[in-house]
């Protein structure tokens, strides 16, 4: 399987998400430029967190509008998975690839920790390599990561299961209903706050985000490899 690993100016957490893929997972991976107008050689596509342009005007919302993002959406639509990390969720959500929007956290401060994950639905070809209900331990970094969307929304997100991650036993931004993370109603998009790239390996102090990874790659190759 090969990734792509969408690179803007002001993404940060591009080269973990490089070595989560090529040297824990062990498969191919590419830096892609933000003016790239074609991704149609990936089998997958990540958005790194990181400040994107700055996050000048609001998160997420200069990085609509480069060139690769209309290509993300190509991706998207012809059903590959897509990723977006923290940054990467915003730019996700800026998009309309997911509901919703990422708001100040509610104390208006900027958190790194590592927080428990609530693994809610554990049939998306991101989370299969979980338990329903697991709880692993992931990190944090982020100053907008309130995770809003209006009523009718949230209804819809209940009724298709797209609430993948909740926070289980914090919440440190405010989200509401202490949503983490969501995929779209095909379940082939996925943004997430906490970042899985940095709990790839033990020796960065876990590795229970390596599962999702896995996860991806088992599906791919069950859905392209296996049937081949």
């Amino acid at each position: 399987m090969k990734f792509a690993v969408i690179v803007f100016p002001g993404s940060n957490c591009d080269l973990d998400m490089y070595h989560a893929i090529k040297d824990e997972l062990g498969e191919e991976v590419e830096y892609v430029w933000h003016d790239e107008t074609d991704l149609s050689g990936f089998d997958g596509v990540l958005l790194p967190g990181g400040f994107s342009y700055g996050d000048y005007l609001r998160c997420g919302a200069i990085s609509r509008f480069s060139n690769v993002m209309s290509e993300v959406v190509k991706a998207a639509e012809a059903g590959k998975p897509v990723l977006g990390v923290c940054n990467g969720f915003q730019v996700l959500t800026e998009a309309g690839l997911l509901p919703g929007a990422l708001l100040r956290n509610k104390n208006l401060k900027f958190m790194c920790r590592t927080v428990g994950l609530k693994v809610e639905n554990n049939e998306t070809q991101f989370t299969s390599d979980y338990a329903k209900d697991e709880v692993i331990q992931i990190p944090i970094a982020h100053g907008e990561g309130n995770y809003y969307c209006d009523e009718e929304t949230l209804a819809n997100l209940k009724a298709n299961n797209q609430i993948v991650f909740t926070y289980a036993s914090e919440n440190p931004n405010g989200s509401i209903e202490d949503i983490a993370g969501i995929v779209n109603e095909r379940g082939n998009v996925l943004g997430m706050m906490p970042h899985p790239e940095r709990a790839a390996n033990d020796i960065m102090g876990g590795s229970d985000g390596l599962a999702l990874f896995k996860s991806i790659v088992k599906h791919w190759r069950e859905s392209h490899v296996n049937q081949a």
